[in-house]
């Protein structure tokens, strides 16, 4: 089965469970679970929804992966409770959005360096860097967001952590962890611009990306 297939398979596989998720919340009515999980949904269809907007393909490579973070983080994480049932859960999200953060960053400044229109001409090191910054940053973030949902609204997304209630050690493994998920994905990207042939899974992303939005990438003279 051709990898495509796969992962547009998966995706509308899990997309299928959120809407059962929002049936099961009509029925038991929990309306506050049933809020939660269609603006999950909806999430999951943006990637789709703003690739028709600024007329970008995106891989199904990415859209599923982006699908699979948004059902594991927010409907598995919040919704299901995975965050106090699995220590491990709020630590392998966190790595896995500075993988996600990282890729964009990286694809939004490359993006611009081989546009002709735009007279810019970024070192791979710079490219890199606001890559890695980007990801890093957007996870601060968040963090900002549920420091400001818990202290507003009375909620817990800053999670109890190994025996520290106050939600610092929380966030600090957080931003840990995203500044390795984005460090790593700088150094794939560094090594993609550089020609180092390392064949990884970054590389192979970014070529399906460039292959499907060619009109993108017109390169400067």
């Amino acid at each position: 089965m051709p990898q495509r297939t796969i992962h547009k398979r998966l995706t509308i596989a899990l997309q299928t469970v959120l809407v059962i998720g929002a049936g099961l919340a009509v029925y038991e009515r929990q309306w506050l679970t049933l809020a939660t999980t269609c603006a999950i949904i909806f999430l999951t269809f943006l990637p789709v929804l703003l690739g028709k907007r600024f007329r970008v393909f995106i891989p199904p490579e990415f859209e599923c992966m982006a699908t699979v973070f948004v059902f594991a983080s927010l409907f598995l994480g919040e919704v299901r409770g995975y965050y106090g049932r699995f220590w491990w859960w709020d630590i392998s999200l966190h790595t896995a959005s500075g993988f996600l953060l990282g890729i964009v960053g990286f694809l939004l400044v490359y993006v611009l360096n081989e546009k002709e229109e735009i007279d810019v001409h970024m070192t791979p090191g710079f490219v890199a860097l606001f890559a890695f910054m980007f990801a890093v940053g957007m996870g601060a973030v968040w963090e900002i967001f549920e420091y400001g949902m818990d202290l507003f609204f009375g909620l817990d997304m800053q999670k109890e952590m190994f025996g520290d209630p106050s939600g610092l050690t929380d966030t600090m493994w957080d931003l840990i962890v995203d500044t390795i998920g984005a460090a790593v994905i700088s150094i794939l990207g560094f090594g993609y611009l550089k020609n180092w042939g390392s064949h990884s899974f970054l590389e192979q992303w970014i070529v399906a990306f460039v292959r499907s939005n060619p009109r993108l990438f017109r390169r400067k003279p």
